[in-house]
């Protein structure tokens, strides 16, 4: 900790911490707007497919014209991490095989590197986290963003002594939402198309938070950083206000929903029928814990900690997260501490594609918040034993068998070249996931 006080003595001494972006889009311009007023660190290069965007970008949120001169604009992510001024690369881009490109060449130049691209760690971070290891730099999570601030919640619980009995997030969910296509998305946002397309807001990328893929894939990087299991049949999304957190989720055998302690689950803001959940916890972070004795559930009791029933079970929990805002965080604590902001540490989840619909061979599948597939969450030894496609691969590949809607779609069902460099570091991360699961 003390990162201001750190990084207020870099600025005093001359030497900030020089970042690297990959990727202005949203994420990166929230970024950048903290970018003036965070002391220690200097944004030295953007690297965007445009330039001239990256350029708007910054002058979108308050960069004065001196920032953006002195600032160098380029089109190349491996240029970028090649650069002798770059300490930090953030990657931002949001395309899992383009993060695992630049991760790689992050690592052969010595970078550290914050993977905002979560879609790339789930599909192969045990393998990147070892290439990072290799390398001796820091490969971390981006804090701002779920994953990140959830590994953190966990990390105080054991480090304070208690027991992680659920960890995860909260969303807008109803389980219709699965099959929702890019064409049907906005009127679950209360906006029109025109209005959406106004506003320049992607159809796909949001379908993908709707129809339960991206908080598969940010539960299954929780479950990899922080050793945690996922549920057998995936997500129940159960609603779920924040003070029922410790009722709820705790052990069947303690009277609670899962499956048993240490496991990761995502909550809803919607009951079933639609109703908003009373205070419910969509744009937050939380986990469960349980007291080690009596004393401590004493101490729960006399601190005025909302428990369930039994008085062992609590609840932290954080009700918003800033995205980007908060992103100088992990780069902070990369250059200073040598220290992630919550990492990938094994292979225990999958985000695995799964047909929106009765799929037929032929087809073609059009990846993450598309019209074709929805990633569903799996253990990680369950996706393997199917062969299960995950989801971050499941783009512009052509199936070679039908599919039945809700089954996974699996490596067996399309037309994959398995010597492209995302399917091989893939494998590689396969692999690693394999022993590891043999040697417990």
């Amino acid at each position: 900790m003390n990162l201001h006080t750190h990084a207020l003595r870099l600025a005093a001494a001359g030497k900030p911490v020089r970042v690297g972006l990959i990727g202005a889009g949203k994420f990166g311009s929230m970024f950048l707007s903290q970018v003036p007023t965070t002391p220690g660190l200097i944004v030295t290069t953007i690297a965007d497919l445009d330039p001239d965007r990256a350029r708007a970008a910054c002058a979108n949120v308050g960069w004065d014209q001196h920032r953006i001169a002195a600032t160098r604009f380029i089109d190349s992510g491996e240029a970028l991490c090649a650069r002798a001024d770059v300490d930090v690369v953030i990657e931002a881009t949001g395309h899992p095989g383009a993060g695992i490109r630049h991760a790689l060449s992050a690592f052969q130049n010595g970078k550290h590197i914050v993977m905002v691209n979560v879609e790339a760690d789930v599909l192969a971070g045990a393998a990147l986290a070892r290439r990072a290891d290799e390398a001796g730099v820091v490969y971390t999570m981006a804090y701002g963003d779920q994953p990140a601030l959830v590994s953190e919640q966990v990390e105080w619980a054991r480090a304070s002594g208690f027991k992680v009995v659920c960890a995860g997030k909260g969303t807008k969910y109803l389980p219709e939402y699965h099959h929702v296509t890019p064409e049907g998305v906005w009127g679950h946002y209360g906006l029109t198309p025109e209005e959406a397309k106004a506003a320049g807001m992607n159809p796909q990328m949001f379908n993908s938070f709707l129809d339960g893929t991206k908080s598969a894939i940010e539960m299954a990087a929780i479950a990899n950083g922080c050793d945690l299991t996922v549920p057998v049949d995936g997500l129940a999304f159960p609603p779920c206000g924040v003070d029922d957190l410790p009722q709820l989720l705790r052990p069947k055998s303690e009277g609670g929903i899962l499956e048993g302690s240490g496991m990761v689950e995502v909550v809803s803001s919607l009951e079933r029928d639609g109703r908003p959940v009373f205070r419910d916890l969509r744009w937050g972070v939380y986990v469960v814990f349980e007291a080690p004795n009596d004393y401590a559930a004493a101490c729960f009791r006399q601190y005025g900690m909302t428990t369930d029933s039994t008085g062992r079970f609590a609840a932290m929990y954080k009700p918003y997260h800033l995205i980007g805002l908060e992103l100088g965080i992990s780069v902070l604590s990369a250059a200073i501490h040598g220290e992630p902001t919550g990492r990938n540490r094994g292979f225990r989840g999958d985000a695995v594609a799964t047909a929106k619909r009765d799929l037929k061979a032929g087809e073609m599948l059009d990846g993450e918040g598309g019209f074709t597939v929805w990633g569903k969450l799996m253990p990680a030894d369950a996706s393997l034993k199917v062969g299960g496609l995950p989801i971050g691969l499941a783009h512009n590949l052509r199936l070679k068998n039908d599919v039945a809607m809700d089954r996974p779609v699996t490596f067996a069902d399309v037309e994959i070249d398995e010597t492209t460099e995302p399917v091989r570091i893939r494998r590689e991360a396969e692999q690693l996931g394999a022993l590891a699961m043999a040697a417990e």
